[in-house]
């Protein structure tokens, strides 16, 4: 026979949500204080050229800016999808591989917009 303390030890919490409460909230404000210079970015952009497009985003400063964007949105997608899949799948393996899944699919949305943003900065 066991004690009630005893079928419960080691089923609690693993006490790391901590942690991603914190970067989701970093995340967050980075977004928010990256987001007028965004905005700026996309408005010098419109009724560009490839060209012209280039040009802008040829900028040290521009293409800093953006790729610190992408990387606090797309980290802090990550995050969020994963505290939602974690909470709300029930069957475990689905819910390993869900996580798998949004891991890389934010990986690959990262990659594809830096990717752009390169392809676009160097005009061809």
């Amino acid at each position: 026979m066991r004690t009630p303390l005893a079928r419960v030890r080691n089923l609690g919490s693993s006490h790391t949500g901590t942690g991603d409460f914190w970067r989701q909230r970093v995340t967050a404000v980075a977004m928010a204080l990256l987001i007028i210079p965004v905005i700026v970015v996309v408005i010098m952009l419109l009724g560009r050229n490839q060209a012209g497009a280039a040009q802008i985003l040829g900028s040290l400063p521009i293409a800093v800016i953006l790729l610190l964007f992408i990387i606090a949105s797309t980290w802090h997608m990550k995050i969020g999808m994963q505290v939602v899949i974690e909470d709300y799948v029930q069957n475990e393996k689905l819910k390993i591989a869900s996580v798998m899944a949004n891991n890389f699919f934010c990986f690959v949305v990262a990659l594809a917009s830096i990717y752009a943003i390169l392809k676009l900065s160097s005009g061809v």
